[in-house]
This record gives structure tokens, C-alpha cells and sequence, in this order.
């Protein structure tokens, strides 16, 4: 079977500089996410995804046709930007029934579909205020009712949890895969790779351009168990705590956070060394405030790939 989206050697570049090189990727329905720091790519492949922009060499397929210039395919298309772009004077509501009449749905299919995503995504009652006045998390979300109101089959999400709350976070992430459940094929960039985990085990890490790596996210857990892990934990005694690991060989490296409050270890052995922290809190009346992994983020994978 032919693969939903198709790249075949697929460049970019603004000038002198290099925005993606050489791409060939097929994906199928479901989540993948594109990983990869600020500035590397991921932008850049998504506006070729959607026809936004034209490549300098190479073709973008959906369903085995050529996007560029193909304007039949876009209102399948559903596509949420990192930045802003809005009209700041019209209300939520002015600005998605707006776009859905672009689309050249009649006036009632306007009202129901506008009515349907802004309740999705929970802005139903914000719906009369002007873009303006809402925050940077309601703009990502009147972004995200935008990108699905024209019941797409294909959703591109640049950046979307940005700007949300834990919870504004956990419940798109729950909005995506409801998508993913219906069959949709979702590509979701971020550069936390934590974000994207959350939302699939597919995904495609790309850096300066290039496609580093793609495959299953446990693979790319195991790249970054193949060096020190560097654990934080904020607690009451951070000296004693220190103490008690002194004598334990797997610990590389222990050094004090700010003001003394927390204890930074380094260990290639992370799951055993949770294990003796437990018994060591526990032993030594420890009250444990935090628990965090510095490197535990796609740029300290990144940093191992590329400079390792």
C-alpha cells in the first residue's frame, strides 16, 4: 500500500542557508512525531507538507499526488503554525467561521462546524471575545480548532502544546489521539521529547535539515541510556543525602544545586540507582521536595548524536 504522505529527496534552502536536505519518508496513518530542536528543520518540512512552500529539489506526495500547486488537496488538509497570525480586532469566532467560509461550506455547515470545534477544544464560552484579549494558551487552542474544523484527513500540529498549562497539555494530547482513533494521519512536531512520548512511540528526530533518525521512541531511550544520566533532587538534606552515596561505584559524578537545596548526580545506571534512593531516603529521614532529570530532553540526545 501506498503510504498517505510520501518525500522523495526533498530539499529547501532560503539563499545560502540550508532549510532541509535530501528527504525521503513515507507515513502511514496514525501519530509521528518530528523531533527536533529550534531551527531544525521541522518548519521548514511542514509548509512543503502542506504546499505552502515549493521545493527547490525533490516532491512531496499525498496519496501519490504532488502537493505543490495542487490546490485540490489542501481542503483535506488541516495545519495549526507555531507563531501567530491572527487578525487581533475579530472575535474567536469571527475568525474560525471566517476561514470556514474559504473553505466554501455553506452558512449553516459554517455555524455547526464552528460551534462543533470551538467546543472541542473548550473556547465555547470565549467565543465573543476579541483574539486580542485571549492568552497564549486560548490562542493555541482557537489555532488547533482551526486546523480540524474542516474535518481533514491529514493534521499538521507545529509546536501545538506551546504556551499550554499541564492540563491545557494533557487535554490536547488527549484531543490527538481521539484524531489518531479516527483514522486520521497526524504529524506533531515538538521539541520535548517527553510531549511527544506522551502522544506516540513513532517518530522522526531531524537536525540541521537532516533526517538523524526515525524509527520506534524506545530506540531513542535506549541512545540516551548509553551515557550518564544526570539526575536532580531537591530535598531537605542535600549533604546527607550526598553522604550516602559516596561509596556507591556506579555514581560518576555528585555535585550541589543552587544554595545547597539539591543534589545533582550523574550515574550510568539509572534504574538502580532509584531503587537505592528510595532505601536511602527512607534510612536517613530525607523529605524528597523533586525528583528531575536535567538530560532527560531530545536536545541532550541530540548533543550525544551529533557530538559523540
Amino acid at each position: 500500500m501506498t503510504a498517505v504522505i510520501q518525500t522523495k529527496n526533498l530539499s529547501k534552502w532560503y539563499g545560502n542557508v540550508l532549510g532541509l536536505s535530501d528527504v525521503s519518508l513515507e507515513i502511514d496513518k496514525g501519530i509521528t512525531g518530528l523531533l527536533g530542536p529550534n531551527g531544525a528543520g521541522k518548519s521548514t518540512f511542514m509548509k512543503l507538507v502542506t504546499g505552502q512552500l515549493r521545493p527547490n529539489i525533490g516532491r512531496v506526495l499525498i496519496g501519490g499526488r504532488d502537493v505543490w500547486n495542487n490546490f485540490h488537496l489542501f481542503r483535506g488538509i488541516g495545519f495549526c503554525p507555531e507563531q501567530d497570525a491572527f487578525y487581533e480586532d475579530v472575535t474567536g469566532w469571527e475568525f474560525l467561521t471566517g476561514l470556514l467560509r474559504l473553505y466554501g461550506f455553506p452558512a449553516k455547515e459554517v455555524t455547526e462546524r464552528a460551534v462543533r470545534a470551538l467546543d472541542i477544544v473548550e473556547l465555547s464560552k470565549d467565543k465573543d471575545r476579541k483574539v486580542r484579549s485571549y492568552s497564549r494558551g486560548m490562542r493555541q487552542r482557537v489555532k488547533f480548532a482551526q486546523a480540524v474544523a474542516h474535518d481533514p484527513e491529514i493534521i499538521i500540529l507545529d509546536e501545538p502544546l506551546s504556551g499550554l498549562d499541564p492540563l491545557g497539555k494533557r487535554r490536547l494530547i488527549r484531543l490527538i489521539k481521539d484524531f489518531q482513533s479516527a483514522g486520521k494521519t497526524i504529524i506533531v512536531s515538538s521539541h520535548v521529547l517527553p510531549e511527544i512520548e506522551a502522544m506516540t512511540s513513532r517518530v522522526i528526530m531531524i537536525h540541521q535539515g537532516k533526517i538523524l533518525a526515525q524509527g520506534d521512541i524506545h530506540s531513542i531511550r535506549d541512545l540516551i541510556e548509553t551515557y550518564p544520566h544526570m539526575i536532580s533532587i531537591r530535598c531537605s538534606d542535600a549533604r546527607a543525602l550526598a553522604a550516602r552515596f559516596v561509596p556507591d561505584k556506579s555514581i560518576l559524578k555528585m555535585s550541589f544545586g543552587p544554595e545547597g537545596r539539591s543534589l545533582v548526580v550523574e550515574t550510568h545506571q539509572r534504574d538502580a540507582f532509584f531503587s537505592r534512593l528510595q532505601t536511602a531516603v527512607v534510612e536517613g529521614g530525607i523529605e524528597v521536595e523533586e525528583i528531575s532529570s536535567p538530560d532527560d530532553n531530545l536536545q541532550a540526545v541530540f548533543d550525544y548524536l551529533v557530538v559523540k
